[in-house]
């Protein structure tokens, strides 16, 4: 998912992002450990988009306190 696509959603809908994505983070390493998975690129790029996710929504959090003590 990107960046500006990411910022169209409510943090709430952010939150439930980065719990699934967290999830399925957690799949693919029972599948690496496992010997299951082939392509581990997958959770480098799992791993991006939660960070992605975290750092957006918290940019979103700081810009609504920034708004309310203005």
């Amino acid at each position: 998912m990107k960046a500006a696509d990411i910022r169209k959603l409510s943090i709430e809908e952010i939150k439930t992002k980065i719990d699934e994505t967290r999830k399925e983070l957690m799949l693919l390493r029972f599948q690496a450990v496992s010997g299951q998975l082939t392509d581990t690129s997958k959770i480098t790029k799992t791993k991006r988009e939660v960070g992605r996710l975290e750092t957006i929504m918290r940019e979103m959090q700081v810009n609504v306190k920034e708004e309310g003590e203005a």
